[in-house]
């Protein structure tokens, strides 16, 4: 083994060494994890026992402003007997109301005027069962919050309205439009109305509050509306679900995400007219919209353990400061759904910017590449083929196609060079002892032969951002969520069909279908790549190229394997398609070169 090869390998291991790094946490990392997590057993235990309702781990601190914010769990449990002239309700008797629609079924209880279940009819969870989105159903998920003059915090969640509306139930079927009221009713008149509106064929629900004779009884006139319930997990893979779960604030036109990345508790407030704010899960989210000015955001953040852990327990809540009006009215759009493009961009164009489509360095490209292009492909072929794995093979294919020219580029040159390899050989032979000398002659050489030694290099460069950009969409759409193709499932899944009997690093104790083909496809590829740029068998790129054709795919099997079998399949198909354009590709240039008579 010469220099150039030695120092090819080591700087594959080194790139495998770094990746590896970057992906898992190091043993100190790990060590530092576990004690971390033996100080809060304890504090574990007793949230796991209260069905995940979370207690905030900050009870002492004094609150800096007036509003529900800064309460725990066990002060606000007191505000329904200490919320002075607001705790006067007529309502004594807690109520439910069953919203049914196309797409969903709520049930609202008139404890804070609000939905307790949020259950979706197209979609279900891993285990089968329709999939429903909130996780605690005593009380209402949203909640006013506010500091009266009698120096009492009032959560509107906490205490019984009147329901206006009759009946126990309403069915909207197409194109409907439906109303719910609710309102708590104090003395002399006095009163907060609460009015759903639900549209049939969205997600999306319009909700206007209305303070009639109260505003005077609230300090500052300054309310807190948000979303407290912690969101179910729809996914089998809970350690995913748990690095997706985020708090996500859109104001001054940019997207501010907050995440808890050790245990405890987090929050932060966000100053400034908001445009919105949500919160969600891999697949799903609740997003509020205030349609008038607003002061602040607050977002809070709640972990039981590690990220990575799949036991870990995570509740982030979002909740919006405005002051009330002149009139007393304050509207809002409300989105309880998933997390699908043309569902929640009709209630604002900023809102799938929460789907993580690309890297930020990327996102210039990858936004309109997967929103006017990969989005629009999948919806419009839907509508004449059903299954999804048949449409990833046809997106490939496409792609594939669209991408040929750059590819057959790139052979092109790879050819060229595999023609001077002779000559290079020579010249290496010729100056071995002046290294400055021969790469002047390998020069004039390429020039001579007007060949570009990067050639083969710079068309899959300009491929790159399609690809990263698949890479990351194919992980994080719901287009693929429950989809089956062949013996996966579930595309947006891995699709484990191999079940070892111990776990290897890194890989774990399971193999993916897709993935696994993926990467014979890869060894084949490359040992074409391999005969097309190396020439002789004992000059040190065909070693190199010799050993990073079974590196290179092995590599891939480990980062791939827990990823999503849509993502592999799409791979797949595009390694295959590839090796068919180079086997083409090289029976042509095999051919040319037999007509062409042989120089002296």
């Amino acid at each position: 083994m010469d220099k150039n090869t030695a120092t090819g390998l080591g700087l594959i291991f080194l790139i495998m060494v770094a990746w590896f790094f970057v992906s898992m946490p190091s043993e100190e990392e790990r060590a530092a994890q576990i004690a971390e997590r033996a100080r809060q057993d304890s504090l574990a235990q007793i949230e796991l026992a209260e069905n995940e309702d979370f207690t905030s781990s900050e009870t002492n601190q004094t609150p800096t402003q007036p509003s529900i914010r800064e309460q725990t769990t066990e002060q606000q449990d007191t505000n329904v007997p200490q919320s002075g002239i607001f705790a006067n309700s007529e309502a004594t008797e807690q109520t439910e109301f069953v919203v049914t629609t196309p797409l969903y079924t709520a049930v609202f209880s008139n404890k804070g005027a609000g939905p307790v279940s949020f259950t979706f009819l197209e979609y279900n969870s891993w285990s089968g069962a329709p999939f429903q989105l909130i996780s605690d159903s005593t009380k209402s998920a949203y909640n006013f919050g506010f500091l009266t003059t009698e120096n009492l915090n009032v959560d509107t969640q906490n205490l019984l309205f009147t329901q206006i509306t009759t009946g126990s139930s309403l069915t909207l079927n197409e194109g409907d439009t439906r109303e719910l009221k609710y309102a708590l009713r104090l003395n002399d008149g006095r009163q907060i109305v609460y009015t759903y509106t639900f549209l049939a064929d969205t997600y999306e629900i319009d909700f206007d509050v209305q303070f009639i004779g109260v505003s005077d009884y609230i300090i500052g006139r300054a309310v807190d509306f948000g979303w407290t319930s912690k969101l179910n997990a729809s996914e089998k893979d809970k350690k995913q679900e748990g690095i997706d779960a985020a708090a996500y604030v859109y104001l001054g036109e940019e997207l501010e995400k907050f995440k808890v990345d050790e245990p405890g508790r987090k929050e932060e407030t966000f100053n400034g007219n908001i445009d919105w704010s949500a919160t969600r899960t891999k697949f799903f989210t609740q997003f509020i919209k205030p349609q008038h000015q607003t002061e602040s955001a607050y977002l809070t953040g709640e972990v039981t353990g590690e990220n990575d852990d799949p036991l870990t327990k995570h509740k982030y809540t979002a909740s919006i400061t405005s002051s009330i009006p002149s009139d007393g009215v304050l509207s809002y759009k409300l989105f309880v759904g998933p997390l699908k493009y043309y569902e929640i961009k009709q209630v604002d164009e900023h809102a799938y910017d929460m789907v993580e489509v690309g890297y930020n360095w990327l996102r210039w490209f990858s936004d309109p590449f997967v929103r006017f292009i990969v989005i629009p492909f999948f919806t419009f072929f839907s509508g004449f083929i059903s299954n999804y794995g048949v449409l990833v093979i046809i997106f490939a294919a496409t792609v594939k196609l669209i991408l040929s020219p750059l590819t057959f580029k790139s052979y092109k040159s790879m050819a060229a060079m595999r023609e001077l390899q002779p000559q290079l050989k020579e010249l290496q032979d010729k100056y071995k002892d002046n290294p400055q000398k021969q790469q002047q002659e390998t020069m004039k050489l390429y020039k001579k032969n007007k060949v570009n030694p990067l050639g083969g290099c710079l068309p899959n460069l300009l491929q790159f951002p399609i690809l990263i950009t698949l890479w990351r969409f194919f992980q994080n759409s719901i287009l693929l969520r429950q989809e089956e193709f062949l013996w996966a499932s579930d595309l947006s899944a891995p699709d484990y069909i191999i079940n070892l009997p111990f776990s290897i690093p890194f890989l774990g104790d399971a193999i993916g279908g897709f993935v696994l083909l993926m990467s014979l496809a890869m060894v084949f590829q490359s040992k074409l790549t391999g005969g097309m740029s190396g020439g002789g068998g004992s000059n040190p790129m065909a070693q190199q190229m010799k050993v990073l054709q079974y590196i290179f795919p092995i590599m891939l099997l480990f980062i791939f394997n827990s990823f999503a079998s849509g993502l592999s399949l799409y791979y797949l198909i595009f390694n295959v398609l590839s090796i068919v354009q180079q086997l083409y590709i090289n029976k042509t240039l095999g051919k040319g070169k037999e007509t062409t008579p042989a120089k002296a």
